[in-house]
């Protein structure tokens, strides 16, 4: 929702440039500083900039009306007052380029010209826009102080002292004012604009970051589903090849076993596959046992050889929240998984207890085998992500060694 705004802002900025200052869209648009060149006038900074040189003219030329009309002033220091308020003037077309360096020479030129002012209100409005406040502060300052020295030396006309030295701190600290409110809805146009870059950018981020999550889930689904079926080939698979003699009717089972166990974890394998494909995090078309699914575990596991009791003290299996079932169906197939892989030949004890308010226990555990087993490359991934499976159900899994020379997993998972 985020990256849309933020695109049809985009589109709405680029379809209505003219009707931005260049300044702004130097800072909205990221291609227009690529170049190195200032930003060009839009058509919006050509009428201001001419409606700021119009009324710098005719404040000018007011003041030059009561230039011409005061007794005190002689007519060749009128002459000089005109000129530099011309020029004052025409100095207002630079006031977006040079906006310090225009409002240092107007403090000297506004103190000897009354027809001056009017650019020089021009100039330190454009100041306060363009530029920190730091520099409004120490220029204004200045040009501020020098107003009452400017009126003790050239008094206005028909005017008190008071009176016109109020009225012209007034307009400059209006014009300063209004520059600074320009210029802090400039910098809240900008900064709204890096907040909506940050909150897309954010965004995502946070889909990237959901996706890894999910193919990091279907990555220990595909653990927990393939480890349990591919040990059952193996130990089918191993039987077959250390014992070619045996019975045409123990052979044909065990191939069954093969054949069955590999069409189950390929059918597994593609659920995995096209959930992947389709780039959907949600957890529908993968194999999702569930609690009432342990007894079909057990069962499977006998059929492959082995010999396995099952401890089941749950009354009502289905009642068990899906995603606790879930995980205890998993922490009972790697504890099975591991026994078939490292204590081979041994029997296998699945206990399960608890109700609702308690939690959920899950143990599996085995004896010590007879003789060495051959290490198995690889081991303790799937205990590693059972734990954090886990521990991010609101439970917590153990694991280890026992006294005896066996092995045990122990799990508890919240059942409210």
């Amino acid at each position: 929702m985020t990256g849309d705004k933020a695109e049809q802002a985009v589109s709405a900025f680029q379809g209505r440039r003219w009707l931005f200052p260049s300044a702004v869209v130097h800072e909205l648009d990221p291609d227009a500083g690529e170049s190195g060149r200032r930003p060009r006038r839009t058509a919006r900074d050509w009428v201001v900039d001419f409606s700021c040189f119009l009324l710098a003219v005719l404040i000018g030329l007011a003041a030059a009306d009561t230039v011409n009309g005061d007794p005190n002033t002689s007519r060749s220091l009128a002459a000089v007052d005109q000129l530099l308020g011309a020029l004052a003037c025409a100095l207002v077309w630079l006031r977006r380029r040079w906006p310090v360096g225009l409002a240092v020479v107007m403090i000297p030129l506004g103190f000897v010209s009354s027809t001056a002012g009017g650019a020089g209100l021009i100039v330190f409005f454009s100041l306060a826009v363009h530029r920190p406040f730091k520099y409004v502060a120490w220029l204004g300052g200045i040009s501020l102080v020098g107003v009452p020295l400017y009126f003790w030396w050239r008094p206005e006309p028909g005017l008190p002292y008071l009176a016109a030295v109020a009225l012209t701190v007034l307009l400059s600290v209006s014009a300063i004012a209004c520059g600074l409110l320009v210029r802090s809805k400039r910098q809240l146009m900008v900064s709204l604009r890096d907040r909506a870059r940050r909150a897309e950018t954010e965004a995502q981020l946070r889909a990237e970051q959901a996706q890894r999550l999910a193919r990091e889930a279907i990555a220990r689904e595909m653990h927990d589903v393939l480890a349990h079926r591919l040990t059952l080939l193996s130990v089918h698979a191993g039987a077959l090849e250390f014992r070619p003699d045996a019975p045409q009717a123990e052979v044909a089972r065990a191939a069954g076993v093969i054949r069955e166990s590999a069409h189950e974890a390929l059918q597994d394998l593609r659920e995995i596959i096209g959930v992947l494909r389709a780039g959907d995090p949600d957890e529908a078309g993968r194999p999702q046992p569930t609690l009432a699914a342990l007894d079909a575990l057990v069962a499977e596991s006998r059929e492959a050889g082995m010999k396995v009791t099952l401890d089941n003290r749950v009354t009502d299996p289905a009642a068990v929240p899906a995603s606790v079932g879930r995980t205890a169906y998993r922490i009972a197939q790697e504890g099975l998984t591991n026994a078939r892989k490292h204590a081979p030949g041994t029997e296998v004890t699945v206990s399960v207890a608890g109700g609702p308010g308690e939690g959920l226990t899950v143990g599996v555990r085995n004896p010590a085998p007879d003789g060495e087993v051959p290490p198995v490359p690889g081991s303790g991934q799937g205990l590693i992500g059972l734990t954090e499976r886990a521990t991010l159900a609101g439970g917590r899994l153990a694991h280890g060694p026992e006294g005896d020379g066996g092995f045990g997993v122990r799990g508890w998972l919240p059942w409210g």
